[in-house]
């Protein structure tokens, strides 16, 4: 096995940033009662500005595989090869712009490379995790030596108020259910890219995968975070597809965007967990870590982590974390994208620095971790 390096970084954000005062201009107004815990969620999120793929009159402007496309080429324009060396191509998202093909078909024809191989990711926030494992080995094995990974959300447009009027998740007086509430004003969109390489690159810094580790713990837990399916007060949850129309699974709310409160915070322990472990069987030494790039959907998360690393001895010092939440919003399987290209960007790594990434994902419990080191050619 030989190393393998991320040697370009891009991003795309689509529109301008858009503020507190200005998101229901862009998803649209449900009802009063929804609009007042909106504002109850932001206190907590402390999202100050984020990007939506609509205009102020709620139209749609882009898809998903053309915002991964734009990602991949503000990459490109800073790469040290020709985009036809590219000869693998792995993608990330919650949900791609239809439910087949997967996205990298998508954003390989948006970007019009030559034939290449493709790896699509679906799951949530995690899936980043997942692309990015599968080009580290593609290059570590000898299989390719150039893997383009791209991360892509398009949340906002299930936020508008026709997903939800008329159907079981809005109630007479007109209050979305919390699991509901929680992700609309939360959830936004854009695009990250990585380049993967067997060698640093010539100028500036990289990153060398060190290891990447990615565990479930689905068997001891519900699904927390769910779309295509409808929640029913008693707890059942039946798929879109097992109504006996679409109108009826529409009417029930299986196409809402859901997540569980109270199930995502049982999961904090677990994943917590999960890095003590790495840490037993030394793979990461707490004192060791420089950068902590940790994803969070929410800053009230963030501090009920550190309130159980500061209990449980590992607490790595809050100086370290390295986050974008606050302007760039939560972009869920592209945050991890975005999170690394804005440090690379920032001015403040330097050669031999070790950076820790965490990426947890409420779906059904799932937590990836991955060391790397910055390096200079």
């Amino acid at each position: 096995m030989r190393h393998a390096y991320i040697t370009a970084t891009g991003s795309h954000l689509p529109g301008p940033p858009v503020d507190n005062e200005g998101i229901e201009r862009h998803i649209g107004v449900v009802s009063p009662a929804a609009s007042r815990l909106g504002r109850l969620v932001l206190r907590q999120n402390r999202i100050r500005t984020r990007h939506y793929a609509m205009d102020a009159e709620g139209v749609t402007t882009t898809t998903v595989a053309r915002m991964g496309a734009d990602a991949a080429r503000d990459l490109l324009a800073r790469a040290e090869l020709s985009p036809s060396a590219i000869t693998h191509l792995a993608t990330a998202t919650s949900q791609a712009d239809g439910m087949v093909p997967g996205l990298a078909s998508g954003v390989h024809r948006e970007l019009g490379l030559p034939p290449l191989e493709i790896a699509s990711c679906q799951s949530v926030c995690a899936s980043a995790m997942m692309a990015l494992k599968n080009a580290w080995l593609q290059v570590a094995a000898g299989e390719h030596d150039a893997s383009l990974v791209v991360g892509a959300e398009f949340s906002s447009r299930y936020f508008r108020p026709g997903f939800y009027l008329e159907t079981d998740t809005i109630d007479a007086e007109g209050r979305l259910s919390g699991d509901a509430d929680f992700l609309r004003w939360t959830l936004s969109d854009g695009a990250g890219a990585l380049l993967v390489e067997p060698r640093p690159a010539v100028h500036g810094l990289s990153l060398r995968i060190d290891w990447i580790s990615l565990r479930s713990f689905a068997d001891r837990f519900e699904p927390c975070m769910t779309g295509g399916i409808a929640c029913a007060a008693d707890g059942a949850r039946t798929p879109w597809s097992h109504h006996p129309s679409a109108a009826e699974a529409a009417r029930r709310g299986a196409f809402t965007l859901r997540q569980d409160a109270n199930a995502l915070r049982a999961m904090l322990p677990v994943w917590l967990g999960e890095l003590m472990r790495l840490v037993d069987e030394g793979r990461i030494g707490i004192d060791e870590v420089d950068w902590f790039v940790c994803h969070y959907s929410a800053h009230s998360l963030r501090e009920e982590m550190i309130r159980l690393a500061t209990r449980a001895g590992c607490m790595i010092p809050e100086d370290r974390w390295f986050t974008n939440l606050y302007e760039k919003g939560n972009v869920g399987a592209a945050s991890l994208f975005l999170l690394l290209d804005d440090l690379l960007r920032s001015g403040r790594l330097t050669a031999g620095q070790t950076i820790l990434c965490a990426v947890p994902e409420s779906g059904q419990c799932l937590i990836g971790y991955a060391r790397m080191t910055v390096v200079e050619n």
